[in-house]
């Protein structure tokens, strides 16, 4: 298995704010003692500047010039496998088409996108989660960043992403994927491209959503088409790129200038 040229060192630290170990330090485990019961109106209080300041270290870290994509899916696919090599070769075409590739950080499809965004050149972002039992970045990230709540890394993910590939995954992959929906068809973020890449994996879920949801009045039917599923990586960027809000549009630069 390779690995990167060593002489190509990790950017792990943007800033002299986010080298400072503190910043994390301050919010390690807050989100377990938030959800764990009812607290004292003192103690919220200190937990929401802690998530500011989260919050504060993410819009320093992503203020990132390229379009960026992220990729979600399962850390359970090691290499060889076919989702694996999916998921390097969608990094590799994203990268080569100009877009950053962001992703978890761990192993698995996050690897294998990082892996190939990294190997052909282009910029290779982790956006790590700080779980109970650590879950250590990737080797192929050229830039990372940890967070403690999956609240602010979601708010993270999907403010400066400009869209989505979805992979075989399990409950974290179904929760970013519905969280970016339910966004979507509420109207409290634009329409950007979402692709299912793997047609066997995710159409039993399509079908679900037409037999029972749509049947049943719990979505309408052009939700649906809100997810673009395909086998095909060239497909897959060409959707992106080509999407009305798509990360090569002129409405989305501004917003990524502006952060």
């Amino acid at each position: 298995m390779s690995r990167p040229d060593e002489t190509h060192k990790p950017d792990l630290h943007l800033s002299s704010g986010l080298e400072k170990p503190s910043l994390l330090e301050q919010v390690k485990g807050t989100e377990a003692e938030f959800l764990g019961g009812k607290r004292r109106h003192s103690d919220n209080v200190e937990s929401a500047v802690r998530y500011f300041l989260e919050f504060l270290r993410g819009f320093e870290f992503l203020s990132i010039e390229e379009p960026t994509v992220t990729v979600f899916g399962s850390a359970r696919f090691a290499e060889g496998h076919r989702y694996y090599e999916l998921a390097r070769k969608l990094g590799s075409a994203l990268a080569e088409d100009g877009f950053a590739v962001m992703t978890g950080a761990g192993p698995g499809i996050m690897e294998a996108a990082n892996r190939g965004a990294h190997e052909a050149g282009g910029l290779s972002i982790g956006a790590n989660i700080n779980l109970p039992l650590e879950q250590h970045a990737n080797p192929y990230v050229d830039r990372l960043i940890e967070f403690e709540h999956f609240f602010v890394r979601k708010v993270m993910l999907v403010k400066y992403s400009c869209a989505f590939v979805i992979m075989p995954g399990g409950y974290g992959t179904l929760d970013e994927l519905f969280e970016t929906l339910t966004l979507m068809q509420t109207g409290k973020i634009d329409g950007f491209p979402i692709v299912a890449l793997g047609c066997e994996f995710w159409e039993p879920m399509i079908d679900f959503f037409q037999a029972r949801l749509v049947a049943e009045g719990t979505i309408d039917a052009d939700d649906i088409e809100r997810i673009f599923m395909t086998d095909s990586v060239d497909e897959a960027v060409a959707f992106i790129s080509e999407h009305p809000r798509s990360c090569n549009g002129q409405n989305n630069r501004v917003d990524n200038a502006e952060g």
